[in-house]
C-alpha cells in the first residue's frame, strides 16, 4: 500500500468518525471536548493555578507545564509548517482553520497527552489519571468534529508522550 493510499484511507476512516454537521448531544460533547484542548484554555487554567496554588506544591509545577506546554508548542508549528498537509474540509472550526489551516500533527492531541504525561512524573497521582482519560477524548473529538484526520492526532499522541519524556528528562 502506497502513501496515496494510506492517506485515502486515513480520509475514509476521519469522515465516517465525523459528528460536526449532526445536531446533538453527541456533536455538543465533542465541539466541548475539541475546545477544552485550546492552548489559550490549558494556558490560562495553569495560570489560575498558578496564581491561586500553593507555592510549594501548585506554583512550580504549573510554571513546569506552561514551559512545557510553549516548547511543545513550538516543535508543532515548526512540523506543520513543515508538512503543511491541509485540514480535512468543513465548517466547523473556523478559528482553527483561519488561523492554522495545516492538520498534522494535530496540536491539540500533542499537547493533551505531553500533559497527562508530564502529570504522571509531577503528580498529584489523581491528575495524571484524570488527563490520561482527558486526552484521548480530545484527540477524537478533534476528529469528530472534522479538523484534523485520525492520522493527525496519531502523530500527536506519539510526539506528545514523547515530549512529555523529555521535558521531564531535561527539566526535573
Amino acid at each position: 500500500m502506497n502513501v496515496e493510499n494510506l492517506l485515502a484511507l486515513d480520509a475514509r476512516i476521519s469522515a465516517r468518525m465525523r459528528v460536526a454537521e449532526s445536531p446533538g448531544l453527541l456533536r455538543s460533547v465533542a465541539a466541548f471536548l475539541a475546545h477544552s484542548g485550546d492552548s489559550w484554555f490549558c494556558l490560562a487554567a495553569l495560570a489560575l493555578l498558578w496564581w491561586c496554588g500553593s507555592p510549594d506544591y501548585w506554583r512550580w509545577r504549573a510554571t513546569i507545564l506552561i514551559l512545557a506546554i510553549l516548547i511543545t508548542a513550538a516543535l508543532v508549528l515548526v512540523l506543520k509548517f513543515a508538512i503543511r498537509r491541509r485540514r480535512p474540509e468543513g465548517d466547523w472550526g473556523g478559528i482553527y482553520r483561519a488561523t492554522d489551516p495545516h492538520s498534522f500533527p494535530s496540536g491539540h492531541a500533542t499537547r493533551a497527552f505531553m500533559l497527562a504525561t508530564m502529570a504522571f512524573g509531577l503528580g498529584p497521582p489523581w491528575l495524571g489519571i484524570a488527563l490520561v482519560i482527558w486526552a484521548p477524548l480530545v484527540s477524537i473529538a478533534r476528529v469528530s468534529m472534522g479538523v484534523h484526520y485520525l492520522s493527525d492526532v496519531a502523530a500527536g499522541v506519539g510526539i506528545g508522550i514523547f515530549m512529555g519524556i523529555l521535558i521531564q528528562l531535561v527539566l526535573l
